[in-house]
């Protein structure tokens, strides 16, 4: 099966009539729309996912197995229906995919977080004991030309950074794999207040080029938020805090005002004006373009290892204004590609709200780094220039 089959054309049916052939598996009766096994009655059926409606495909109820080819095309609807009408004793879904975005329909239903009944593989061309070098010599051009188009084309990651990506893959991934192991940088706190549904309320944790850690929290009120800033401020000592002033947040940053916190708490509306007016269409795209440049700048930086961090991270796409200056999609756009809200991106790139300074080290492993230092020499490479 496959989300869309116009004809037979579009199956692996040819495939796997070559295949017969060359194996010369003469108990096989090949037509043009089926392949039969003359003896075993086993029969192979094509069929695309979307062309059939709901009736049609629960009728596949008796199926064996149902392979899913090129499954990253399949649509929500499409997996939900198919799911649970394979249920006879024993039976099968063989899914093969090469994804295409962090949000596949498919692979967050099955791969993201898969359960005892479920094996996942990860199969690429240097697991070939076959494969030509030719194709090796095309891998390894393309891996020291376009690191993100070898992480998708070759390695199997999601879609990097395009024309329409504000964040890429392997600059992502790479702030995961970073031996930063401590920072003596301020400590800056941003809060993405939940406004409704299953939205939830997320703290972010940053001194300077190590993102500590991420605390979720869903069903709090105000009031409940508000505790919880107080705690953190008590106990961490932060320089900043960045709080989303957009929907109920303007209530969470009055009550920390007036516990005493007005010059550490600071509003953070992702809608208003951006700082830099001429470039960013508002602040929302400001500081989203302020964590892209943070997560490509050198040293490297310090994220959680975290796979739903990673999805939200490289989930944004970016255009430009009738101005020229940089604008993101719209927030409601993401949750309905992700199936979640990007709090916790969103936390994070509050945290980049405004300057803060920072005079902190930053200890790698086997080495220590000046911020002040490190952000110099980032900017002089950047402009090059003073």
């Amino acid at each position: 099966m496959r989300e869309i089959q116009d004809s037979i054309k579009d199956s692996v049916h040819k495939l796997l009539s070559d295949r017969i052939c060359f194996y010369n598996l003469t108990d096989y009766k090949v037509t043009e729309t089926q392949i039969v096994n003359k003896i075993t009655g086993t029969s192979f059926i094509f069929k695309g996912l979307q062309e059939h409606n709901a009736g049609n495909i629960k009728s596949l109820e008796g199926v064996d197995i149902v392979w899913l080819e090129e499954a990253q095309k399949i649509s929500k609807k499409s997996w939900e229906i198919l799911d649970p009408t394979i249920r006879k004793a024993g039976s099968e879904i063989w899914i093969s995919m090469n994804r295409e975005e962090e949000n596949d329909p498919v692979w967050k239903a099955v791969a993201a977080n898969p359960d005892e009944r479920t094996l996942v593989v990860k199969v690429n061309y240097t697991d070939n004991p076959f494969c030509p070098e030719e194709m090796k010599y095309l891998a390894e051009k393309c891996r020291c030309e376009s690191p993100d188009d070898y992480a998708h084309i070759w390695l199997g990651a999601p879609v990097a950074a395009g024309s329409h990506k504000l964040i890429g893959y392997n600059a992502v991934h790479k702030a995961t794999q970073t031996q930063l192991m401590n920072s003596s940088s301020p400590l800056i706190i941003g809060i993405d207040v939940a406004r409704f549904g299953d939205d939830k309320t997320v703290f972010c944790f940053r001194k300077g080029r190590l993102c500590t850690e991420f605390k979720s929290f869903a069903g709090l009120d105000n009031v409940a938020v508000a505790n919880q800033a107080t705690h953190y401020i008590r106990d961490y000592k932060p320089a900043r805090v960045f709080v989303d002033a957009g929907g109920v947040g303007g209530g969470v940053i009055d009550i920390l005002h007036d516990r005493g916190f007005k010059k550490i708490v600071r509003a953070v509306m992702f809608g208003s004006k951006a700082l830099n007016d001429e470039r960013y269409h508002n602040r929302r795209a400001e500081m989203w373009d302020e964590l892209r440049q943070w997560l490509a700048s050198e040293p490297a930086v310090k994220i959680p290892d975290n796979e739903n961090l990673c999805a939200e991270l490289c989930a944004v796409n970016k255009k430009y204004d009738s101005r020229g200056r940089l604008q993101l999609e719209e927030k409601d756009e993401i949750k309905k590609r992700l199936g979640r809200s990007p709090d916790m991106a969103d936390a994070l790139a509050l945290t980049f709200a405004e300057p803060v300074y920072d005079n902190g080290t930053e200890e790698y492993a086997g080495f220590k780094e000046n911020s002040i230092e490190s952000l110099f020499r980032a900017n002089v490479k950047k402009n090059n220039s003073w």
